[in-house]
Parts: C-alpha cells; structure tokens; sequence
C-alpha cells in the first residue's frame, strides 16, 4: 500500500496539471481522472491478488526452467557417460584392430618364411631333376658315341678285314665267334 501511495504521489508532483490552470482535485480536469483511475486499476490489482498470481507464474516458470535445466543436466550426464563408453569401445576396437594387424604381420612373415623354403625346395628339385636329365642325357650321348665308334670300328675292321683275310681265315673266325659266344651264353 505504500508503494501505491508513493506512486500516486510522485504522479501528483510530476504531473504537468500542476502547470495548468484551475484546481486538480476537480472532476472536470482530465488529469485527476486518469490519476484516480490509474490507482483504482492499481487497487483493483491488489484486490485480485495479480501481482501474487503473477509471481505465482514467474515462480512456476522458474520452476519449470529448473526442472528443464535439472532434465538437460541428466542428459548431459547420460550423454557424457555415452560418449565414455564409445570411446573405451573405440579404444577396445583399436586395440583388436593391432592385434588383428600384428598377426596378419607375423602370418604373412611366416607364409612368406614358407614360401621361400618351399621356392628352395622347389629349385633344389629342379636342379636334382636338371642334374639328372644332364647326366642322362651324357649317358644317351656316351651310348650313342660308343655306338658309332662300334659301328665305325667293325665297318673299318670289315673293310680291313675283307682286303686281308681269305674265305677260309674267315670262316675259321666266324666258327672260333660261335664257339665264343656260345661259351658265354651257357
């Protein structure tokens, strides 16, 4: 009530009616009417408990900001718990990863170390096979010389023969061969 009296006052001393002429508590001046309806909207404020309501609404509104910023906290809260799980799963999942990595490493190390033996191996075959087929092949050739040293041989002994040996020397030799021959074969 003091702060309305104090009000009305202050409208009393700073009103330009005070400039005009004639009385100012009179009906007829326009000032004096606003003034006075202005305090009976005041009053009729407080009759009605406005200013209670409206502090009862700013309290509600607070309180419905708290609850909202009470609601935004959990949330942050559930959300920074959130992104600490998904990190330490990163974490986890980054490490499986090394590992994952580190044996693929050492497997292809290792298949590797195993390709190079079984390549070792393999050229060792090669070259036994290659000494084999080169010895082989040195025996054929060795055959086939000895083959055509023979076959020279008796074809230079037939010649030579043929102009030095007479029917009956050589039918002595062809029976002395048969005698030879079947000593050996029995």
């Amino acid at each position: 009530m003091r702060t309305l009296f104090a009000i009305a006052l202050a409208s009393l001393t700073a009103s330009p009616a005070l400039a005009a002429s004639g009385p100012f508590f009179s009906l007829d001046n326009t000032n004096f009417i606003v003034l006075l309806a202005f305090i009976l909207f005041i009053a009729i404020l407080f009759y009605f408990k406005v200013p209670g309501k409206i502090a009862e609404m700013l309290d509600k509104r607070a309180a419905g900001i708290k609850s909202d910023l009470d609601e935004a906290r959990a949330l942050r809260e559930e959300a920074q718990t959130l992104l600490a799980s998904y990190e330490r799963k990163q974490q986890e999942v980054q490490t499986q990863a090394n590992r994952i990595v580190e044996t693929a490493k050492s497997e292809a190390a290792a298949a590797a170390e195993q390709a190079r033996e079984d390549l070792q191996r393999s050229i060792a075959r090669r070259i036994a096979a290659a000494q084999d087929q080169i010895a082989s092949a040195e025996a054929a050739a060795i055959k086939d010389v000895r083959d055509c040293a023979i076959a020279i041989a008796v074809a230079a002994a037939k010649e030579v023969m043929a102009k030095q040996m007479t029917a009956a020397q050589g039918n002595k030799l062809i029976d002395e061969s048969i005698k030879q021959v079947d000593a050996k074969l029995h």
